[in-house]
């Protein structure tokens, strides 16, 4: 089974990104990854509350957004989620489907996104949870041309060393240019390339312990306004 538009195979039942020869998801634990390195990353979800934006690239299979709306959920603040991904290669919803049928917890909220989107829908109200908007196209255009700031970054794209153009200086500068200020950006990856990029684009960066087999990850903080 394979996606021709985002160039997907299955390995064991884990989503390869062919292009990238790289998975969706931690081969150990997908949701565990996404709490340690995202959500945690960003210091989440002690920080919801109010009008909060996370904005991410490399939208993939959703789970980090649906692990992110459980999350929002149990934690029960007032206010409203935002949730906007930019993602090249969009998954099909048959795909998408059955990466996320891994994740027996996230069902409910795997059902209503599966429901409520489709590739190139634009912004959906999903029930009861977030706005989501997942932008397509070459985020290198689509990220310097959005007329928003986020709280958080996912910074998801596959790894640095297989798919470049997410990680470039430019692209990771026009992230700092759409963050709040207070706000941050998390990612698995350490690499020092990656990290003197975000410190560039404005951001206090730290290498922490990383998830899994990974030793050490990168949280970033843009200064508070003065």
């Amino acid at each position: 089974m394979t996606d021709q538009r985002a160039g997907i195979e299955w390995r064991d039942g884990v989503p390869i990104a062919r292009r990238f020869d790289d998975p969706y998801y931690s081969l150990d634990n997908g949701m565990a990854e996404t709490e340690h390195v995202f959500l945690g990353g960003n210091d989440l979800p002690a920080r919801f509350g109010g009008a909060f934006h996370i904005a991410e690239l490399g939208f993939g299979t959703g789970l980090n957004l649906l692990v992110t709306w459980a999350a929002w959920d149990k934690a029960g603040q007032p206010g409203t989620l935002s949730f906007t991904s930019f993602e090249a290669f969009p998954m099909s919803p048959v795909d998408m489907a059955a990466a996320l049928a891994h994740f027996a917890d996230l069902a409910p909220y795997a059902e209503s996104l599966l429901a409520a989107w489709t590739p190139d829908k634009g912004a959906v109200q999903l029930p009861d949870g977030p706005t989501l908007e997942v932008i397509t196209g070459d985020a290198r255009t689509t990220v310097p041309a959005w007329n928003k700031q986020a709280d958080a970054w996912f910074l998801d794209g596959f790894s640095p060393a297989k798919n470049p153009e997410l990680w470039e200086p430019a692209l990771l500068s026009a992230v700092g240019a759409h963050t709040k200020p207070g706000g941050t950006a998390a990612t698995y990856s350490a690499a020092g390339a990656v990290r003197q990029a975000l410190s560039e684009a404005g951001f206090d960066v730290t290498r922490v312990s990383g998830f899994g087999r990974k030793r050490h990850m990168t949280c970033a903080r843009m200064p508070d306004a003065e």
